[in-house]
């Protein structure tokens, strides 16, 4: 009988040097995960990241991206710079005549963006822990203030203001760096010999409020960094596997496949700085999922470190009947249950050909009919999202100052869709398209779904203005902020629904949030909505919503009200409480009636298993018992009132 194959040691072990690749693969070592003439454990390479230790150096500490990337106002016009986007450099009278006309806002450039603070909350340290922390192991920590402060939030409205406006009382007492999965589970049974709470960090960009620091949390807070845990471990290219640690940021990640003539193909609008133990933890979901799949579609196996030890499927089979699938226990976690140290995924070799393209429709209905036809027929390119004519409008106004000649081609343009085609400017809509394979299949489905968009009185609008709304979405993050130093509060919000509700979900949460924003006052706002994943059964949708604050002084919470009842309308239409982002803390409210009594009594279950004095105590999920009984005291209430 053959002996049990032993697990990769390299996932565990950091090498003393960077290994140096011989010229023939068939003396690797053999292992559990593929032969000698497959898997190449001397590609384990550590990956430099675009993002340093020192997050600060390179990434706002306030807000949204890169330090030296913005939106700024100058001679009275919005401008936009930084090197590593399309948009930089460029000024933007449109946008700045749809920011002026949309919210009565006269823009400010002599306003300041907030200055770091000079003095932090002290830390609350276990004195206990420390010590045997700094003696026992290598893990690298620092009690800095600004380390702790800059990993205290994620993105969410709520956390950027507070940051802002110096509000926090409670950031992290310690940041640690591990720099393997022997570090972390080291760094685990140290918290939970000493009960010290474990925050784990990754990229920072959550918008639910799961990296939020927990304010009421008494313990002292260990907020675990994993931006040190980025290596290549090893490939499989037989098997078209690949293993990384969950540290490593998703534009790094796919620089190094690329290198290899590879790809994972996952691409969120946080890509650039979200890692990939983030998108196990949050199940999180990319632009490009229709070829390449959500992320629980590409992970094979997953490592989780526990309290109470590791948890993780015995082999990388690509499908096995045994019992309820573990992976899916620690996808979707949320941070609440370990801390995720190394992932195995599936990859693709790069395609031959990527070709953007887009359609107009003469409204939205329409064009929900056509994503509707295409997810029926099983032929969605690899990414096709459909927006409304708000949102078409906006992204119209992000286009950058021309010349006369473009100027005027644009009015012919107009022309031939107004009065050729007979389609209203209030109404019009459009979807933007990405295609990616080999030439002739490209042809094939690109002329596909130009008959689809035909049957439902759609027609090409061409490849630029696809691939310049496919870019921007990684520009229009930092809209945000700007907005913000305006007087502006803006955020988006998403879920999915099943197709037969999808246009009444979108019409319904719109409406909700223009009756709310009547009943507090709000004259000056934006409601839109986008259709960006389809599936068999439905769609994903994302919602903008944004007013003017200036005569405000509670507009977070403000915000957050109506957010809070536009989920609850989602809810009505019988929509999800989230397709990708995640629950975090700012839909704990919902989250016991979303999976059910005996659900939300499952998972406690498991987490009390796993993590017995709760030093994962990030309060996502399920709230904080002070706080279930306290939307249990609501529940009753309002079922009285009914009655």
């Amino acid at each position: 009988m053959a002996a049990k194959p032993q697990r990769n040691t390299v996932t565990t072990q950091i090498p003393e040097q960077p290994p140096t690749l011989p010229t023939s693969s068939t003396s690797a070592a053999p292992s559990a995960e593929g032969s000698s003439l497959s898997l190449d454990t001397r590609l384990c390479q550590s990956v430099k990241s675009v993002i340093p230790k020192k997050r600060q150096e390179a990434l706002k500490w306030y807000g949204w991206g890169y330090n030296d990337a913005q939106f700024y106002e100058q001679n009275r016009t919005i401008c936009f710079k930084g090197d590593k986007y399309p948009l930089g450099g460029c000024q933007l009278p449109s946008f700045t005549k749809w920011v002026q006309q949309k919210f009565d806002v006269s823009l400010d450039g002599d306003k300041s963006y907030p200055q770091m603070p000079q003095t932090f909350p002290q830390p609350n340290l276990n004195a206990e822990f420390l010590s045997e922390l700094r003696e026992n192991t290598k893990v690298e920590n620092s009690l800095e203030g600004v380390d702790r402060l800059v990993r205290c939030h994620g993105q969410t409205l709520s956390d950027i203001y507070n940051l802002w406006y110096n509000k926090f009382q409670r950031i992290p007492d310690l940041v640690v760096w591990p720099s393997c999965h022997d570090e972390v589970v080291q760094l685990v049974q140290l918290a939970n010999k000493h009960n010290v709470m474990l925050l784990p960090f990754g990229g920072g960009t959550s918008v639910s409020g799961s990296m939020t620091c927990p304010q009421q949390e008494q313990r002292m807070i260990c907020v675990v960094d994993t931006s040190q845990m980025n290596r290549l471990l090893w490939l499989n290219r037989e098997n078209l596997t690949v293993c990384f640690e969950s540290g490593v940021v998703g534009q790094d990640l796919e620089r190094v496949l690329r290198e290899h003539g590879l790809t994972v193909g996952h691409e969120p609008d946080s890509y650039e700085f979200s890692t990939l133990g983030g998108w196990v933890a949050t199940r999180a979901s990319g632009m490009k999922k229709n070829v390449y799949g959500n992320i629980e579609d590409l992970v094979v196996r997953v490592r989780m470190v526990t309290a109470n030890g590791t948890l993780e499927r015995d082999c990388s089979a690509p499908r096995v009947s045994c019992g309820p699938d573990f992976n899916h226990i620690i996808l979707g976690s949320e941070g609440t249950l370990g801390i995720i140290t190394e992932v195995v995924l599936k990859v693709r070799p790069l395609p031959a050909v990527q070709r953007y393209g887009s359609l107009v429709f003469p409204d939205f209905e329409q064009g929900v009919l056509f994503m509707r036809e295409v997810a029926r027929r099983r032929c969605q390119p690899a990414s096709v999202r459909l927006m409304d004519n708000e949102q078409f409008i906006f992204g119209q106004s992000l286009k950058p100052e021309k010349s006369w000649l473009a100027s005027c081609l644009d009015v012919i343009k107009q022309r031939y869709v107004t009065s050729w085609k007979g389609i209203d400017l209030a109404h019009i809509c459009a979807a933007t398209l990405l295609f990616e394979g080999e030439e002739q299949e490209v042809a094939r489905q690109q002329a596909l779904i130009n008959e689809i968009a035909a049957r439902y009185k759609g027609f090409p609008a061409g490849g630029q203005n696809g691939e310049r709304g496919y870019v921007f979405t990684f520009v229009i993050a930092y809209i945000r902020d700007f907005a913000l130093y305006q007087g502006i509060v803006a955020e988006s919000f998403e879920t999915s629904v099943p197709w037969d509700r999808c246009s009444l979900l979108c019409r319904c949460v719109k409406q909700r949030v223009v009756t709310e924003c009547q009943r507090h006052h709000i004259t000056h706002f934006t409601i839109s909505c986008r259709v960006t994943q389809t599936y068999d059964a439905g769609a994903c949708i994302y919602f903008y919503f944004g007013f003017r604050s200036l005569d405000m002084s509670n507009a977070v919470h403000v915000f957050e009200a109506i957010e809070h009842c536009a989920r609850d309308e989602i809810l009505a239409c019988g929509g999800s409480l989230s397709h990708h982002h995640g629950v975090g803390k700012i839909r704990s409210h919902w989250y016991r009636n979303a999976v059910t009594e005996t659900g939300a009594n499952l998972y406690a279950a498991a987490k009390q298993h796993l993590d017995p004095r709760n030093i994962f105590a990030a309060g996502n999920l399920l709230p904080p018992p002070q706080e279930q009984q306290q939307q249990q005291l609501e529940s009753q209430t309002k079922a009285k009132s009914k009655l």
